[in-house]
């Protein structure tokens, strides 16, 4: 799989950076090993790591029905890989929780660290393979900061049955999420944070995710150019110490979440004790989820539930690394 480009400074490394290569052209005529074997060449030389399954893949984006390559297309894409496109951006699509994502020029590349926030977010919603079903019928999500729309693609692919409102700030992101969620029928609203939301969901909320950027504003700069070039800087810059947006959200959450409902955010090892004090100045139970494979965190704020109703999903220390 090809690998989440443009990781926030402060969670990783950033890859090498491309560099301008000795142009090799695509074969005017060949094989498709041939074709191949010229991409991987070009690809490598401007510096990317992943060569070989970059190529396959903008091979593959460049073939048409009949299973023959658009030379001069092939040689487009390749162009714009060298010049520091992201790959995502060129295809059309990220590869997310097992899905192919539509992303477009600007919108935020759906990272794999989140597939943690999604895996949390089914774990906590009411009904099958989650928790205990509440009354009055389907569970109810809302995906707020959606960017292309790619967690709440992956719960209510996932769960059918829920009822996902969608929202973002950027024209390019909600454009992106409604052409991604349309097909299940999804609501996606442009606004600030929750302003768009509608009235009826107060209280009803049973799960609340937000990916919000958590990127502090002096280490945008220090991002791969991939990132801070072609990622519209909204979705990135979290303020001076990265938690600007999560500062609102929580001052927010509860009056959207259903006694007992969650609210998930993304966020870094380092900012997850800041952002659990966050949570719990708004009254809200704060726990941290980290899984090291992903290299990801997620801090989970819980509403108090209503009296009697088990709150089996809080461990005793508020943390659980899995």
């Amino acid at each position: 799989m090809v690998p989440a480009i443009g990781e926030p400074a402060d969670a990783a490394p950033a890859p090498t950076p491309l560099a301008v290569p000795v142009p090799v052209p695509v074969a005017a005529s060949g094989t498709q090993p041939d074709h191949l074997d010229a991409v991987v060449v070009r690809l490598r030389a401007a510096g990317c790591v992943f060569a070989e399954d970059e190529a396959t893949l903008l091979l593959e984006a460049a073939t048409g029905a009949d299973g023959v390559p658009d030379l001069p297309e092939l040689e487009r894409l390749v162009e714009r890989r060298v010049e520091g496109l992201p790959l995502e951006h060129l295809l059309g699509w990220a590869q997310f929780s097992g899905l192919r994502v539509g992303v477009a020029a600007g919108v935020f590349v759906p990272r794999r660290r989140t597939e943690l926030l999604v895996r949390e977010a089914l774990a906590l919603l009411p009904g099958p393979g989650g928790m205990p079903a509440r009354d009055g019928g389907g569970p109810v999500v809302v995906d707020l900061c959606c960017g292309s729309g790619a967690i709440g693609l992956a719960v209510v692919t996932a769960r059918p049955d829920v009822r996902l409102v969608a929202a973002d700030v950027d024209d390019a992101a909600v454009a992106c999420a409604r052409r991604n969620l349309a097909p299940h029928g999804v609501l996606v609203l442009q606004g600030d944070l929750d302003a768009p939301l509608p009235a009826d969901l107060r209280g009803r909320v049973d799960v609340l995710t937000a990916n919000t950027p958590y990127v502090p504003t002096g280490a945008v700069a220090l991002m791969p150019p991939e990132a801070r070039l072609h990622e519209h800087a909204v979705a990135l810059d979290g303020g001076p110490d990265g938690l600007d947006l999560q500062r609102r959200l929580a001052a927010v959450a509860a009056r959207w979440l259903a006694p007992g409902g969650h609210v998930l955010v993304e966020t870094s090892e380092r900012q997850a004790p800041a952002a659990v004090a966050v949570m719990a100045e708004h009254g809200l139970h704060a726990r941290v989820v980290s899984d090291d494979d992903l290299d990801a965190t997620v801090v989970v704020g819980t509403r108090a539930p209503t009296p009697g109703r088990p709150r089996s999903d809080l461990g005793g220390d508020g943390t659980r690394r899995d």
